[in-house]
């Protein structure tokens, strides 16, 4: 039985991790024959553990990314063009967010474009680094809002302290000369200091058009498609395939 003083003193110093690896070792009799050193090595491993975990969930919740996605669950089964070794380079280690570098999710609706996004994100999250996912609806949405505030410089400056940031449904529509000027101002504080993730069923020849504006397209994409992977996926949509099998 754990001396409740003792238990008090390890929850007033937040020591979940080793208050439960202490659990454990009184109830496992051959942890009674280790030695002091190996029992304490072990409790601050439990604790190093349970710090981390702890770490990575708030990194997670704060990414606001959407589902369950991995890269250990992403389909190669189906014929969408995904290229298993090009993805595990990229998910080792999470590289390229090291070299600042964007990756590009490009193919039709329902190919499954997001959750490859959320993988590769979901991983770099795992690997340290922070994460933040939108829609660009609702991205340049929230820079309205900011703006009709006076809270835009805040929270362009808070984008710009994410390692990550995934934009989902990259350049569906025209953009506004308001749009186009703040996504111009997240490119250039992201080049060479940060990386981001574009979901897109266009091709990146139709962004220029997109963007509207020829002097800040250039610039944007000048920005953004010499330090990118294009993961470029093809096939039926995978909600369409999903149905059908149901019916």
């Amino acid at each position: 039985m754990l001396q409740q003083p003792m238990l008090e003193k390890l929850q007033a110093l937040k020591l979940q991790g080793m208050i439960e690896g202490l659990e454990q070792q009184e109830q496992d009799a051959t942890a009674r024959d280790l030695s002091f050193l190996d029992r304490l090595a072990l409790l601050v491993d439990r604790q190093w553990t349970w710090r981390q975990n702890q770490v990575l969930a708030r990194r997670l919740q704060a990414s606001r990314l959407k589902g369950s996605a991995c890269v250990e669950n992403i389909d190669y089964r189906a014929e969408r063009g995904l290229n298993r070794s090009v993805l595990r380079a990229l998910a080792q280690d999470s590289t390229w967010v090291k070299n600042h570098e964007h990756i590009f999710v490009l193919g039709p609706t329902g190919v499954g474009k997001s959750f490859v996004a959320s993988a590769l994100a979901q991983k770099a999250c795992r690997d340290g680094y922070a994460v933040y996912y939108t829609r660009t609806a609702v991205l340049f949405r929230d820079l309205n809002l900011a703006r009709a505030d006076g809270s835009l410089r805040q929270l362009l400056r808070r984008l710009n302290r994410i390692d990550v940031l995934v934009i989902d449904d990259w350049a569906m529509a025209p953009m506004a000369e308001s749009e186009r000027r703040d996504f111009w101002e997240i490119a250039e504080d992201r080049y060479q200091t940060r990386s981001m993730i574009l979901t897109s069923q266009l091709p990146v020849s139709r962004w220029h058009e997109q963007i509207g504006d020829p002097t800040l397209a250039d610039a944007i994409l000048d920005r953004l498609v010499h330090n990118a992977h294009r993961i470029e996926m093809r096939g039926e949509s995978m909600r369409k395939q999903q149905g059908d099998k149901k019916a």
